[in-house]
């Protein structure tokens, strides 16, 4: 089995998402609170060729990463109004988790086996950091959306650097602020 830099193996869950009303109180909360940081926070997060129901979207993002152990925390915010699996489900169930994501070197092969079990693709598009990532809509079988995020070497080394910056962190700058980047 094939361990990442980041601390988790090849093809196990990797992530776990939430969607947040407030993102300054949602990553208060995750520091102060249950001791998760520093947060890296992409403001107008860079996601590229989005397709959503199989129908182009242009998604503006604000998403806070972190690392507790070896599984890395994402808060995720939505900007604007456009058709995406995000505001669907706020509209659906409102705020709170959302999906976990699997980590995939073999992208395409696994989109297909999902699908093939019945778990159809519901949206995707390719990060900033050059993954391309699928969100199954597995909601039916596991209670929630899965997210395939395709390791290439700059992904595993972004997730590998947020890692070590949460490993043995002290408390201090707990948000580090980006724009349009990740």
């Amino acid at each position: 089995m094939e361990m990442l830099s980041f601390g988790q193996p090849l093809g196990a869950i990797m992530q776990v998402a939430y969607l947040v009303e407030d993102i300054d109180q949602a990553l208060a909360h995750w520091t102060k609170v249950l001791g998760v940081g520093p947060f890296f926070l992409f403001e107008h997060f860079a996601f590229h060729d989005a397709m959503y129901r199989g129908v182009p979207t242009e998604v503006d993002m604000t998403i806070g990463l972190s690392f507790s152990g070896s599984v890395n925390v994402a808060l995720l915010v939505q900007n604007n109004g456009a058709p995406s699996i995000y505001r669907e489900s706020v509209l659906a169930r409102g705020y709170g988790f959302h999906h976990w994501a699997i980590s995939t070197r073999t992208y395409d092969a696994d989109v297909r086996r999902y699908e093939g079990m019945g778990a159809p693709v519901v949206f995707s598009g390719v990060a900033g950091v050059g993954a391309r990532a699928a969100y199954l809509d597995t909601a039916a079988t596991l209670g929630a959306i899965t997210e395939l995020i395709e390791i290439n070497p700059r992904v595993e080394g972004f997730f590998g650097a947020l890692r070590r910056a949460a490993w043995g962190w002290d408390g201090v700058d707990p948000v580090r602020r980006f724009d349009g980047q990740g």
